[in-house]
């Protein structure tokens, strides 16, 4: 691999904060010059936008897997009109419209299958300075080297490279109770209980969201980040976690004790509204909620 760069004037709907800050990656880290560096899918990455007045430059730069426009276009789904979903989301109401002005520059990363599926395992009931820190560790461990601008950095490791991992081993990461999970997730995609190639071709949602949720580790939560964090890209998809309920219990339910609405009140709602753009719909609202 050698360093490429690629640069994009004025790039529609990209802001580092909202992008790499709203819940749905944990390997990239902020640099002091407000630039964002990170490892996905074999690649090391800085992104760096500069904004003079209206006009805004963009500037991908790092050791890139094959040509970097050709990564980039799809990592970070540039292809897909922003601008038209955010004007189909505002108009439902004064809410979401809200919502996405305030994360209007979020885009959804299409994330290699695999590591979303074992890094929302790892993120279950746990917070995002300890998740990125597991992550690390296990990257450290167990993922091959790249060093890129005098740093070492380390790819996410393939289930390949996880096959002799003892939950022992995965214990002193500081798993905790998902030590187990990732011992038997791993395991079952190995032995092909799980094709996550099979994954990629269904499109038929339901079906794929069954055959996540038999993974040790995989609740309907992590299904549905997976299936809408990941290059399975089903928008239609809406996560619930704590914040998504307050946030849905606020705007539309209004019940005066949230832990009693439940997940099909909140889902009847998420599909009634925002139709196949529930997932977006989501991200936008979750961002907004926890952030401000």
């Amino acid at each position: 691999m050698k360093e490429q760069m690629y640069e994009v004037e004025n790039l529609d709907s990209f802001e580092l904060k909202d992008i790499f800050d709203c819940g749905q990656c944990f390997r990239w880290n902020e640099q002091d010059d407000g630039s964002y560096t990170g490892v996905f899918k074999g690649n090391v990455l800085n992104v760096k936008k500069q904004e003079n007045g209206k006009e805004s430059r963009v500037t991908f730069r790092g050791m890139c897997n094959g040509d970097i426009k050709e990564v980039v276009e799809d990592y970070f789904d540039l292809n897909r009109d922003y601008g038209k979903i955010k004007e189909t989301l505002s108009k439902i109401d004064d809410n979401m419209k809200k919502s996405v002005e305030y994360g209007k520059g979020i885009r959804i990363l299409n994330q290699d299958l695999w590591e979303t599926i074992i890094s929302f395992i790892i993120s279950a009931n746990n917070n995002i300075p300890r998740i990125k820190g597991i992550i690390e560790r296990l990257s450290k461990n167990y993922g091959k080297e790249i060093e890129y601008n005098g740093k070492k950095y380390y790819t996410f490791p393939t289930a390949e490279e996880l096959k002799d991992v003892s939950v022992e081993k995965y214990r002193e990461l500081g798993l905790g109770f998902r030590d187990i999970r990732l011992y038997e997730t791993t395991k079952m995609i190995l032995d092909g209980e799980v094709n996550l190639d099979e994954l990629r071709d269904n499109q038929n949602t339901i079906e794929v969201r069954d055959k996540l949720l038999t993974l040790s580790g995989v609740g309907p939560k992590v299904a549905d980040c997976i299936l809408l964090f990941s290059d399975l890209k089903r928008f239609e998809v809406f996560p619930i976690d704590v914040w998504v309920r307050r946030v849905m219990n606020d705007l539309y339910i209004k019940n005066e004790d949230e832990t009693k609405v439940n997940k099909k009140q909140i889902e009847k709602i998420a599909k009634e509204k925002f139709g196949n753009l529930a997932g977006l719909a989501q991200q936008y609202l979750f961002y907004w909620r926890r952030e401000a």
